[in-house]
């Protein structure tokens, strides 16, 4: 049965109690971070979790810190409820699930102490929206001291490949501050017409969703034209996008995939990852795709 917990002393000793229930002789706890509003992409990570791990926890908490427009951290979905559904049938553990004061106590003049992601949080994402990973970094830091289990036990966090610079910054993250967790990825889940699966999807319009298309048609248009060793074009892609109607492109741009920067190959001579940003009605979207010359697009 999948139990919810609101409190860090709560949710601890959940972990410790359902880690000393195991009957494997190395258990494996596997973590699942989210804000909620699961969707399918949650779930398989989910599921990649339950198959892996011997105890698994997910947290559902939407964090202002990330958040550099104060309306769409407020608009962000809420629907715990539901997504307890997802939870429960993928044989989640435990929930923990706090509310803002629990989590930063004298909020908004907490916390006072927050990690820096440095240069690499600064890239694309990071500088369109100042603060956002430096704001990642510290709830992902904060939720892993919480959740893991003693050090003897092994530790894993699951993240989607959708946020690609999130997960490079909480890959060093990691390395960075020895942090005792692996952290393990999925690529993207895409609905029947491409489109990555996010929980912002909710708040588009049918008009919305039909412009949130051209940015995955984008990517696999990269793809294909990486496989066949063909010049990508960025410029003729970005023009066609800043052309389109409901659609405000940010930023559409190849970079190396461990440092972020931009790369100068075209044609593609190394794998690169795309990375794309753009505001389609009143949502902004994000969006990723492996480039591989001579190979098939994944992502």
């Amino acid at each position: 049965m999948t139990e919810v917990f609101d409190t860090v002393t709560g949710i601890r000793a959940a972990v410790l109690q359902a880690v000393e229930h195991t009957a494997a002789a190395h258990p494996v706890v596997g973590i699942v971070p989210t804000m909620g509003a699961l969707h399918p992409g949650h779930a398989s990570l989910l599921q990649a979790a339950r198959e892996s791990s011997d105890v698994v926890i997910a947290s559902v908490f939407v964090n202002p810190l990330q958040f550099d427009d104060p309306t769409d951290y407020q608009l962000y979905p809420r629907q715990l409820e539901t997504d307890m559904q997802m939870l429960t049938e993928h044989g989640v553990d435990c929930v923990f699930a706090p509310d803002l004061q629990e989590m930063y106590p004298g909020y908004p003049a907490a916390p006072l102490i927050r990690v820096s992601t440095g240069e690499l949080g600064r890239r694309w994402e990071g500088a369109s929206r100042p603060g956002h990973f430096d704001g990642v970094a510290t709830v992902v830091t904060k939720l892993f001291t919480i959740l893991a289990p003693p050090a003897a036990v092994a530790c894993e966090a699951w993240f989607g490949q959708k946020d690609a610079e999130q997960l490079a910054v909480i890959r060093r993250l990691v390395e960075d501050l020895n942090l005792p967790v692996r952290i393990r990825s999925l690529p993207n889940v895409r609905d029947e017409n491409g489109v990555a699966l996010s929980s912002r999807n909710l708040r588009l319009s049918a008009a919305d969703y039909d412009a949130a298309c051209a940015l995955s048609r984008a990517l696999f248009t990269l793809a294909a034209r990486a496989q066949a060793h063909q010049p990508l074009d960025l410029s003729q892609l970005r023009a066609q996008l800043q052309a389109a109607q409901r659609l405000d492109l940010d930023y559409l741009v190849v970079v190396d995939p461990d440092t972020m920067q931009e790369t100068a190959d075209d044609p593609l001579r190394q794998p690169a990852l795309a990375l794309i940003a753009a505001r389609v009605g009143p949502v902004r979207l994000i969006d990723t795709m492996e480039l591989c010359p001579g190979a098939a697009p994944t992502g």
